[in-house]
């Protein structure tokens, strides 16, 4: 999943953006409220977290222009301003929850899923994520397929988490770099064919059904039985 990090603290956006990372996430991250703005008015993003203190537009404009040109984007307020006052300002703002520096990662990981995960139930409604016997569970990242655990790597789990959630339907190449990697890789690059070889292989090995498809001169389809 894609996540949009609004923080001028240098220090405090490397901790999020690579406890993001590490967690399986693709992150773009700015460090003022305009490019802020223009990130989130331009690009589908599955969550952003946002810092209030920024230069230019302050977060809480950003928020309400999001808002009020209907972006429904999940925000989680990152903010030194702890007072019920702030919380509920920054809430009735457009904010869907609040976090207060100093903080744990742990707890920041935990509620930008939960925000996921909420958005995810309103628009699916799905415990998991599922096609025929591959089942995905994206919050205690579990995979299996027929029973059998499969082991995945990050991003190989981030392009299934987003196959599932397009199962039946082709995901392009750019697509695909967009929400598992950053924002500026080449489309012309290589690296979706190896992630793709990578994955199919454990998704369909000594599988009789195959799940995995190419769709010539588009991309991929997660979808029971059909020939490439």
């Amino acid at each position: 999943m894609r996540v949009l990090v609004v923080e001028d603290d240098a220090k405090i956006a490397s901790f999020v953006v690579n406890g993001l990372k590490q967690n399986g996430f693709a992150v773009d991250h700015v460090a003022d409220g305009e490019a802020g703005l223009d990130m989130a008015l331009n690009v589908a993003y599955d969550a952003a977290v946002l810092d209030l203190n920024l230069p230019g537009l302050d977060g809480l404009s950003l928020l309400r222009q999001l808002r009020q040109k209907k972006v429904a984007t999940p925000v989680l307020i990152l903010s030194a301003r702890a007072t019920i006052d702030d919380r509920v300002l920054g809430l009735q703002s457009g904010g869907d929850d609040y976090l207060t520096k100093p903080f744990a990662f742990s707890e920041l990981l935990a509620r930008v899923q939960a925000l996921i995960r909420r958005s995810s139930h309103a628009a699916h409604d799905p415990a998991h994520l599922a096609v025929a016997d591959l089942r995905l569970d994206p919050f205690t990242r579990e995979v299996t397929r027929g029973g059998r655990k499969l082991d995945l790597q990050p991003r190989e789990f981030s392009l299934l988490e987003l196959l599932l959630r397009h199962a039946g339907r082709p995901v392009s190449k750019t697509m695909i770099l967009e929400h598992v990697w950053d924002f500026a890789f080449d489309p012309q690059t290589n690296l979706v064919d190896v992630l793709v070889h990578r994955l199919r292989a454990k998704v369909d090995k000594d599988f009789p059904v195959r799940l995995l498809h190419t769709v010539r001169g588009v991309g991929y389809v997660l979808k029971p039985g059909a020939a490439e």
